[in-house]
């Protein structure tokens, strides 16, 4: 007996009904990309490991699918590099290429490669899959697809402003209910190494502090322990994962516990300038909230920092971001200040169908189909296929002479919005009976009457 056929953990097929749905997040997302002034590029799926590896930090470099070498390359295995146990070189000898772990380091690559193809500053938007070597679970796949907007060659604030309005337009645009944009500034993250006396172990301490939600302030606390973080600086940085207030109120006790660091008291001033806009100007929908222990582990930020959470629903962030002041300088062309967000439109999918949100239209099978009731009615019904189609109506005709109640649960099944009932009768004084699926009412009309009432 043959072997069920699978597909590999962290993957997913997609039925005509999941595409529609999720095609409609893409074009909502779409939509504000390009009212926004962002124009599409497309990267190729994999890259050179070179590209990729060594830009995510340790954690990030782990979780990079890696692609084997072919034919003769193999030859190139570094087998000394394997006798001395050195397995990273090892595995970088038997792979010289990878597939992408996010849009924005390869868009780098891309930034670099045609700069003098491109208007400065330049802002793109990449709307393609990508893939990590994560553990499958919930809202956390090992093939997705990311939304990225991102404006490089502009160090202006104005950016940042324009990002959170961005965010807050698209999901109230998909109808969610209750979202807040939880902001920070890596700046003031350096701030409070540098206070706490390990300006040395910014990795480390933004590492963990990133985890706070997963595994809580004594993981942290445990974490740090681990790395090497002294304890006096522990203490130092404890407190803040308890900071309360208002947005307002956590300002100024950061100020305070920040008057002694430059770098931290000036992302303080670039945080400020975000929240004095956004109050000015008014949010749509969302909730903007200054989350001090927010980090996002990747070691390319250098600025603000994004992250967004569906409230009500168990699930992690449907949208992240920040600024990054020299992502391409690490292809050889430095001084190029960047910004992005990226949405996760699997998890937005996720939080949609949990709340029931998708719009009935979304769910809209094809709109006219043709029941098929014998070889002469079957060659009537084509020519009249032929004139809807030409009308732009999406329409078939069932393909064969089945019973009825057969080609009704096939229009079921597909959604069929319109059925066309056309028999000798109805031949004979050149008219179709038009039954609506939904109400379950049929009217008698000409063929022009139908296109007219179908395109209108």
């Amino acid at each position: 007996m043959a072997q069920k056929p699978s597909i590999p953990k962290g993957t997913r097929d997609f039925l005509p009904k999941e595409v529609a749905r999720r095609t409609y997040i893409f074009d909502t997302i779409k939509k504000s990309f390009r009212k926004y002034g962002f124009a599409p590029i497309e990267t190729p799926s994999f890259e050179l490991s070179s590209t990729l590896m060594g830009k995510y930090g340790e954690e990030g470099d782990r979780l990079i699918f890696r692609i084997l070498n072919s034919g003769e390359k193999v030859r190139k295995a570094d087998l000394d590099a394997l006798a001395q146990d050195n397995l990273p070189r090892f595995a970088n000898s038997l792979s010289e290429k990878a597939l992408r772990y996010d849009l924005t380091v390869p868009f780098a690559r891309f930034v670099v490669q045609h700069q003098n193809e491109l208007s400065f500053p330049f802002k793109r938007y990449q709307i393609q899959p990508v893939w990590r070597a994560d553990r499958p679970q919930h809202g956390r796949y090992q093939e997705f697809f990311q939304c990225d907007a991102d404006v490089v060659g502009s160090d202006s604030l104005v950016n940042e402003v324009d990002f959170t309005f961005m965010i807050d337009e698209v999901l109230t645009n998909l109808q969610l209910p209750s979202f807040t944009i939880k902001v920070n500034n890596r700046k003031i993250l350096s701030g409070i190494a540098e206070v706490s006396g390990e300006t040395a172990r910014i990795t480390d301490i933004t590492v963990a502090i990133d985890k706070l939600d997963k595994i809580g302030e004594e993981g942290v606390v445990k974490e740090l322990r681990d790395k090497g973080i002294s304890e006096s600086a522990i203490d130092k940085i404890q407190p803040l994962f308890s900071f309360s207030g208002s947005n307002s109120e956590k300002m100024t006790k950061m100020s305070a516990f920040l008057a002694k660091s430059e770098i931290g008291l000036k992302g303080l001033e670039e945080l400020q300038f975000v929240f004095d806009n956004v109050e000015r100007l008014g949010l749509q929908r969302a909730e903007i909230e200054f989350d001090i222990t927010l980090a996002r582990g990747l070691n390319y930020y250098t600025g603000a920092i994004f992250e967004v959470k569906a409230n009500g629903v168990k699930m992690g962030s449907i949208c992240g971001g920040g600024r990054y002041d020299d992502l391409t300088g690490l292809f050889g062309m430095p001084g190029m200040s960047g910004v992005g967000i990226s949405f996760g439109a699997d998890r937005i999918y996720d939080v949609i169908t949990e709340l029931d949100l998708f719009p009935k239209e979304t769910d809209q099978g094809l709109t006219l189909l043709f029941v098929n009731f014998g070889e002469k009615e079957q060659a009537h019904c084509m020519k009249l296929v032929h004139e809807v189609r030409a009308n732009d109506i999406d329409c078939e005709l069932y393909p064969s002479t089945a019973k009825m109640q057969k080609q009704m649960k096939y229009a079921n099944d597909r959604n069929v919005q319109y059925v066309a009932l056309v028999g000798e009768n109805e031949i004979n004084q050149k008219l179709i009976q038009l039954k609506n699926m939904e109400t379950g009412d049929q009217e008698e009309m000409s063929i022009d009457e139908l296109i007219f009432k179908l395109k209108n």
